[in-house]
């Protein structure tokens, strides 16, 4: 099995891919997700992790069909933890 190399934070995936492509702001789509914007803000500014509830807001939010599987996105945030965990623990 191969790993990936420094997986990306999927805050970083919604900041990036996803806003641009729905052409819709921060605040906009925390109002959407029903969640505050401060709160989007730390998830998409990779100092949040997507929490099991943030994904299933998500998969609500942008519907399966369109890439908004709640299992794809906690999966993208365990893959970021692990290899985070990873390389601190082989600095140690």
């Amino acid at each position: 099995m191969t790993r990936m190399f420094n997986p990306p934070h999927p805050g970083s995936i919604l900041r990036e891919d996803v806003l641009p492509s729905m052409d819709i702001s921060v605040t906009e789509a925390a109002r959407q997700l029903g969640v505050s914007r401060v709160t989007l803000s730390r998830v998409i500014n990779e100092n949040s992790a997507i929490s099991p509830e943030m994904a299933l807001k998500i998969e609500d939010w942008l519907g399966v069909e369109q890439g908004g599987r709640a299992e794809m996105w906690s999966g993208m945030q365990l893959d970021y933890d692990m290899w985070q965990a990873r390389r601190k623990h082989q600095a140690a």
